[in-house]
């Protein structure tokens, strides 16, 4: 199994969240994050004053699925979570050592 955590720009997050519905993701856990990455943050002004945003919110996406899915997982978030502009986030793929369904107790792919 693999855990496949993705940081992308918020206004995506539905498109997204259809895209890996369709391709067979039963389900994943979002989370609103502040971070940066090159693009350093940037500036905004408000009511006349300038001031820097140093972190730029984003969803966190964290989707554990079988090895045979993983790769067009990541293919789905790369190719709905794209603007071409710098922010666009990232994909991060983890080994998974277990995983259990607390309602039953089935363990690994049938606890997905």
């Amino acid at each position: 199994m693999k855990l496949v955590i993705a940081a992308i720009k918020p206004f995506k997050l539905e498109e997204v969240r259809e895209a890996l519905t369709s391709i067979g993701v039963r389900g994943m856990m979002v989370t609103e994050i502040k971070g940066f990455g090159s693009q350093s943050g940037h500036t905004e002004i408000y009511r006349g004053a300038e001031y820097a945003v140093n972190f730029v919110p984003k969803m966190r996406l964290e989707i554990v699925v079988s090895d045979n899915l993983s790769d067009a997982v990541v293919e789905t978030i790369r190719a709905t979570a794209k603007t071409g502009k710098i922010g666009d986030g990232k994909i991060f793929v983890l080994d998974v050592q277990q995983a259990v369904r607390v309602r039953t107790g089935e363990i690994n792919d049938d606890a997905l």
